[in-house]
């Protein structure tokens, strides 16, 4: 459909479809026009941001209060280094060493950086509520929408619920650690051991807190998140230090940089220096996280895309400096892995400072990660707002409802946390099973990032695509090339069983739960959405734009 104007005492009326028009165009609509809109007898848009969502074909339904700053706060916060690395230390340390940790994490920023940059390109184009879920709209033919879409938004919204429950968990089970670590010490354990009732009641509460705090205006949700990083990069520089200095014996720089094991049983260090990935792979996600605030960000087109790959490199050198600081505190490296407390970074604080100062170090990374689950939080309910309005999920109507107080989709932040209490539930009968779930959580962010990627290379000649104002330029096809061949061999490596022999205990279930969202989403889809659900559902709006003569004229 073709842009057609027509001319009007007020303004020109121009009719809007988003798969033709341009709606990077700069405005010619002035910050005080619009502020005198009440003088003029036509529709105005407050400013460019609301324009541009409009041109897109939505109409600005959230209050835009994210500065610079909180977004950049925010992008940080849901990597959430200094809770994701002590939670996930185990896995790299177990499997390879302390070299493997050390170089795993190094490697993988990179390539995190890679599909960072890829994601960062295309939300800038389409900068929305659905992020990578609403591009998909604009990279495929009009024809090939509603499935690529359905498929992308569901393991997407998936991805992050499981993320969100996954990231809830693991602060129960820090919170009962510290718990556990406080309690009397006999033999060989600890007098109080945490029962896996306890850790999910524990998470539903934790659960309710972040739903209450997400229910908040989008004001105070910036207010709250501009703190969120200047605690996490300062207290991950502190907890490094007093690391180092506290801790006796610590391991030599040869040892640290060079020493690869084979714990994995494999019978091959290059294998168990790979399965050293699973650390870095769960903490570097959920990059279009940010993105999903971006219909309550200021100038989003740009600064969301700049807070990304800020907060990459950030939780890059943040997340490293951490690891290569825990291994040279690896003193006792078997009796550090086999820590009754059931986390080495625990017992490497407890090692460090003793009972107290261990506790005050571990607070700070239960503080971390609880921030991190609502940020998660957070961008999975803007997610699921932006699925439910193009009528994806039964009730939409009901959930995508917008709370009149607080101007935030209220509804949709309380439908995240029934589902995550719904899968933290399964840890009641199986902490095998529920961990499983949890590990769905990188692959199935980072396949529904390259589903986009590669459509946007593939359909290019064959789709109008419309550039926003962060680009890759020359760069960007070489990027997307390293982004996507990484996520696929990432991917195998998630599904990959971390231990020989595998047993029933420790299977990868991921692989399967997988299967079961693939098989769920195209089921449905074929039972009955494919005759319902038409992909984002934008509409083309008849807008009323006043024209620099009218405003001249309406402030004179």
């Amino acid at each position: 459909m073709s842009v057609t104007a027509s001319a009007s005492p007020k303004g020109s009326v121009i009719e809007h479809d988003q798969t033709t028009t341009d709606h990077r165009r700069p405005s010619k609509l002035k910050e005080g026009g619009a502020q005198r809109g009440d003088r003029l007898a036509m529709a105005t848009i407050e400013d460019d941001d609301e324009r541009m969502l409009a041109r897109i074909g939505y109409k600005q339904e959230l209050r835009r209060e994210f500065s610079k700053w909180s977004t950049v706060s925010y992008a940080i916060s849901i990597l959430g280094v200094l809770g994701s690395v002590p939670a996930t230390f185990n896995s790299p340390i177990s499997a390879g060493g302390p070299a493997t940790a050390v170089w795993c994490w190094f490697i993988g920023s990179f390539m995190a950086m890679c599909i960072a940059s890829s994601v960062a390109e295309l939300v800038s184009a389409y900068p929305t509520a659905g992020g990578m879920y609403f591009v998909t709209k604009h990279v495929v033919p009009p024809e090939h929408v509603p499935i690529w879409a359905w498929v992308v938004g569901w393991c997407n919204f998936l991805g992050q619920t499981a993320g969100v429950s996954s990231v809830a968990y693991t602060v129960s089970q820090m919170i009962l650690a510290c718990a556990s670590m406080n309690s009397e010490f006999l033999v060989d354990d600890y007098l109080y051991a945490p029962t896996p009732l306890q850790t999910v009641l524990l998470t539903i509460l934790l659960l309710c807190i972040m739903g209450v705090i997400c229910s908040l205006t989008t004001r105070r949700l910036h207010q709250i998140i501009l703190w969120f990083a200047p605690i996490n990069v300062l207290a991950t520089i502190a907890i490094c230090v007093a690391l180092l200095v506290l801790t006796p014996n610590k391991q030599s720089a040869t040892w640290v940089f060079t020493h690869v094991t084979d714990g994995s049983g494999w019978g091959s260090r290059g294998f168990s220096f790979l399965l050293g990935f699973l650390s870095v792979a769960w903490t570097m996600t959920d990059y279009d996280g940010t993105t999903h605030m971006s219909e309550e960000t200021h100038d989003a087109a740009i600064r969301g895309p700049v807070a990304i790959r800020m907060a990459v490199l950030v939780s890059g050198v943040a997340g490293w400096l951490l690891t290569v600081t825990f291994c040279f505190c690896l003193n006792d490296f078997d009796g550090i892995l086999n820590s009754p407390t059931g986390m080495a970074a625990a017992q490497i604080f407890l090692n460090a400072g003793g009972r107290i100062g261990g506790t005050i170090m571990w607070f700070f990374v239960i503080l971390i990660q609880f921030f991190t689950g609502c940020s998660a939080m957070l961008a999975d309910t803007r997610m699921a707002y932006a699925f439910t309005r193009d009528d994806a999920l039964p009730f939409s109507n009901f959930w995508s409802k917008i709370n009149s107080y607080t101007h935030t989709p209220v509804n949709a932040v309380w439908l995240v946390v029934l589902l995550s209490i719904l899968l933290n539930c399964v840890g009641i009968g199986s902490t095998q099973t529920v961990v499983a779930i949890f590990n769905i959580t990188a692959p199935a962010l980072d396949l529904s990032y390259i589903a986009v990627i590669i459509a946007h290379n593939i359909y290019e000649k064959r789709v109008r695509y419309i550039e926003g104002p962060y680009t890759l330029g020359k760069w960007g096809r070489p990027v997307n090339f390293v982004a996507i061949l990484w996520v696929i061999f990432i991917s195998v490596v998630l599904f990959f069983p971390p231990i020989q022999p595998v047993t029933a205990e420790n299977m990868n279930y991921a692989v399967c739960v997988a299967g079961f969202i693939a098989l769920f989403s195209l089921s449905w889809w074929w039972i009955g959405a494919r005759h319902k659900y038409t992909g984002p559902r934008t509409k083309s709006i008849l807008e009323l734009i006043a024209t620099e003569d009218d405003i001249e004229h309406a402030i004179a």
